[in-house]
């Protein structure tokens, strides 16, 4: 078996890898807290390396972006409704939250699509400076994403065990704490997100009206 098939067999491993552990995670998210919480774990950091692959294999593709993007909106809204079920007070956060993060997403994505950049963290430098610097620099953006999923994930195992006690606090309700303000701010960006696509397609529509308007003149 050549190098090149190899390398192409583990940017598979570890695309799809992710997608059967993260349903792995959901099954056992109400029973088995143990094994739920280390396969969702562990498909998230496959979602860094089979980015990291995709492009040092060149092997990135707009379906490989899209399944990227579904997968962890997928993910989150999974634990997120499993969140609402564990913590019924904070359901209309859990709801809004999902709903933020799934539109803004969505509407980012086709926003880019249609105006021609190749994967949604393609940001233009006159675009939004926030979702420019985010999507930018990739230490900051593995920072955001991470503190999100870290929130949720301590959120969820609190439920089961508050982790071993450091001065008086369990350690899993410790990273919630820390974690928290991350989570806020990402879900800032989210809205940023969804004004800024709003924004741009609003943008495309006007576009698209204006050459209409100077075709319909020239054949007038």
């Amino acid at each position: 078996m050549s190098t090149a098939t190899l390398q192409h067999l583990l940017y598979l491993y570890c695309s799809y890898g992710r997608i059967f552990l993260a349903i792995l995670s959901c099954w056992f998210m109400t029973t088995n807290f143990s094994v739920a919480i280390w396969c969702y774990i562990i498909s998230g950091f496959l979602d860094a390396l089979d980015g990291h692959a995709a492009r040092f294999l060149n092997q990135s593709s707009k379906f490989g972006a899209m399944l990227d993007m579904l997968t962890d909106r997928c993910a989150t809204a999974c634990l997120l409704i499993t969140l609402s079920l564990f913590y019924p007070r904070w359901i209309f956060l859990f709801q809004m939250s999902t709903a933020i993060d799934i539109a803004s997403h969505w509407l980012h994505l086709h926003s880019s699509t249609m105006s021609g950049a190749a994967s949604h963290k393609t940001i233009d430098l006159s675009g939004n400076p926030i979702l420019h610097f985010y999507y930018t620099s990739r230490p900051f953006l593995f920072f955001m994403c991470g503190g999100n999923e870290l929130f949720y994930c301590m959120l969820y195992v609190c439920h089961f065990t508050i982790g071993p006690s450091l001065f008086g606090i369990g350690l899993w309700q410790v990273l919630c704490i820390l974690s928290a303000p991350i989570a806020l701010a990402k879900a800032c960006i989210s809205l940023v997100h969804l004004v800024t696509a709003a924004q741009n397609m609003a943008s495309l529509d006007a576009a698209e009206r204006g050459a209409l308007g100077e075709e319909a003149k020239k054949t007038s």
